[in-house]
Order: C-alpha cells, then sequence, then structure tokens
C-alpha cells in the first residue's frame, strides 16, 4: 500500500517538476504578483543566462525519472538539489507559500529513503 501511494505522489510531483521546467522555457502560466525584492533576484538570475535553462532541464529530466518507478531512485538524486534550492529560496524570500515546498520535499525524501538500497553500491567503499 505505501508503495502504491509513493508511486501515486512521485507522479504527480514529477508532473509538477515538468510543468515548472517547461514553463521557464515557455512562459505559459501567469506569473503570480511578487515583491520588489523577487522581481529583483529574477531579475539577477536573468542576467545569468545559463541558470533558468539549466534548472529548467534538470526539473524537466529529475520530474521523467521520479514518475516512472524503474528510475525513481536516480530522479530522486537528480532532483533533490533543485528542491534544496526551491526550499532556501521560500525560506528566506517567501515563506507564504512555504507548506507545499515542505510537502514537495518530503515526497522527494521519501522517494530516497525508498530507494536507500540502490544508493548503497555508491556509498560502500570498493576493495582491491
Amino acid at each position: 500500500m505505501k508503495n502504491k501511494i509513493l508511486t501515486g505522489l512521485c507522479i504527480l510531483f514529477g508532473l509538477m517538476m515538468v510543468n515548472s521546467g517547461l514553463n521557464k522555457f515557455f512562459n505559459y502560466m501567469p506569473m503570480p504578483e511578487m515583491s520588489e525584492e523577487t522581481i529583483q533576484i529574477m531579475g539577477a538570475f536573468m542576467t545569468i543566462k545559463w541558470i533558468f535553462p539549466l534548472v529548467a532541464i534538470a526539473e524537466i529530466f529529475g520530474g521523467i525519472l521520479i514518475a516512472v518507478p524503474k528510475t525513481r531512485a536516480l530522479g530522486a538524486i537528480v532532483i533533490l538539489p533543485v528542491m534544496v534550492g526551491i526550499v532556501v529560496h521560500h525560506l528566506v524570500h517567501d515563506m507564504s507559500t512555504i507548506g507545499i515546498v515542505l510537502v514537495l520535499l518530503a515526497i522527494n525524501i521519501w522517494a530516497i529513503v525508498a530507494n536507500w538500497n540502490k544508493y548503497l553500491p555508491l556509498l560502500k567503499s570498493q576493495q582491491e
């Protein structure tokens, strides 16, 4: 039962990440109202021309991987740095939406914990 719940949540999580990544390329969702500080931050990110495409590719790639049970372990690791950046941004600049961000981080961490045995060979020291 837990596996089915995790699969459902990971599919929704993956769809949200893919949608967010595609929006960075195609700008089809309206921008919410932002504070002056957030507008300045976004402007600074836009001067670094490679940062939004890089994050978008990570969101799309990680979102697809985490939605598929066979590749979920890889997807959870790929999307983790993006999620950490999202959490830090919301903690520092936009506390009003921190609830959903923490739920998404919890899903990501649950996917990592559920696939922990797949990461163990990477963590074990190699014997000669």
